[in-house]
């Protein structure tokens, strides 16, 4: 693997469009991978280090959607790109539910391909990770199995719930502004986005902590600033 560029995984199935992305990357300085067929890229996902997926929707094999769901539970972290035709609204965004990193639609300029996969690939050096657990009282926190547990059945939490943990402990000891965690976690621009997405979130993610009127407050919401991870909390790392 190159010293100073990522090795990028394109998922394409025509064959033009396919030359055409890897030979942008690869005139950039990139290593690229590159199949067009959806259970070859199932395989090489498995078992090849990558450090960015361009991937089509429309597939043979396994769909686009189908290779993102699975690849957000085995590598939650690995940045993915959908380079796609399909431009409706609830492509786009299921999509980006789906955990997918941005959303490009064809056609698109390769300056412009090229845009992106650096932004991504920024975002991603930027993410917080290491933290193993969290522990607070008799609550333990197993942020790589995304997992709750207090003495009753483990509960399990959503990838976003984890990143939200794991961007909080990784900064601990300072509040966290609700855009800071929009742009780090969540990688969007936050001009005009409503931040009451984040206290939704963690309201969800309170309730399954069971924080509800609980005495043990895993995070503490700092008025007018954001939020912040207790000060007893315990943290582990890799």
């Amino acid at each position: 693997m190159s010293a100073s560029k990522p090795v990028v995984l394109v998922v394409e199935d025509d064959p033009a469009i396919r030359r055409g992305l890897t030979d942008s990357l690869r005139f950039a300085g990139y290593q690229v991978i590159e199949t067009g067929d959806g259970l070859e890229a199932q395989r090489i996902l498995r078992g090849t280090d990558l450090e960015l997926v361009l991937l089509d929707v429309a597939l043979p094999g396994r769909t686009g959607f189908e290779l993102l769901t699975e690849l957000r539970d085995s590598r939650p972290t690995l940045p993915v790109i959908m380079v796609t035709a399909r431009g409706a609204e609830e492509d786009r965004v299921r999509g980006l539910r789906s955990g997918a990193d941005d959303y490009v639609v064809k056609p698109f300029s390769s300056s412009e391909l090229l845009a992106r996969v650096e932004a991504v690939l920024r975002r991603s050096a930027e993410r917080p990770t290491g933290v193993r657990t969290i522990v607070i009282a008799d609550l333990e926190i197993d942020l790589e199995r995304r997992e709750v547990r207090n003495g009753s059945a483990p509960r399990q939490l959503s990838e976003r719930e984890a990143d939200i943990l794991r961007y909080l402990a990784r900064h601990r000891g300072r509040a966290v502004a609700r855009e800071e965690l929009l742009q780090r976690v969540w990688g969007l621009d936050t001009r005009g986005i409503e931040t009451r997405t984040i206290d939704m979130h963690v309201a969800r993610l309170r309730e399954k902590l069971g924080e509800q009127g609980g005495a043990n407050k895993l995070i503490v919401t700092v008025r007018a600033k954001g939020y912040m991870l207790a000060e007893d909390a315990e943290v582990a790392e890799q």
